[in-house]
């Protein structure tokens, strides 16, 4: 449960894990983003997930919705999107990556757990 709710609205307890890319995708149609990129694709930027929402403020708060809102934080370290949710002080971090349609993004764990969402307009 640690792992899902670090990930913020991807925090997925009731999500399914992703086993592998979508039906008709390939690989190449992923490009994991270096910490630049995290960060201008996350920054002010709303997900929604399958049951739930996640948006990421410029400010370094991220604001995790499935029904009860939770608080936590978000932060760029290397070339990695990472959260952290108080009461904890530990610090989870995942690769990230964006498709090449734009408007989807997945999160993989050091695991190879991938939680995937996409901006809410």
């Amino acid at each position: 449960m640690k792992q899902l709710i670090a990930i913020g609205v991807l925090a997925l307890a009731a999500l399914a894990p992703i086993s592998g890319p979508a039906f008709g995708e390939g690989a190449e149609d992923w490009q994991r983003l270096d910490g630049p990129g995290v960060t201008q694709s996350l920054q002010d930027v709303e997900l929604k997930y399958d049951v739930a929402r996640q948006i990421f403020y410029k400010s370094g708060r991220t604001l995790y919705d499935s029904g009860r809102p939770s608080w936590g934080y978000w932060a760029v370290r290397g070339d990695q999107y990472c959260s952290q949710w108080p009461p904890s002080n530990g610090w989870d971090c995942y690769d990230l990556e964006r498709h090449a349609g734009g408007d989807r993004f997945r999160f993989i764990s050091e695991t190879g757990y991938i939680t995937e969402g996409i901006i809410v307009e």
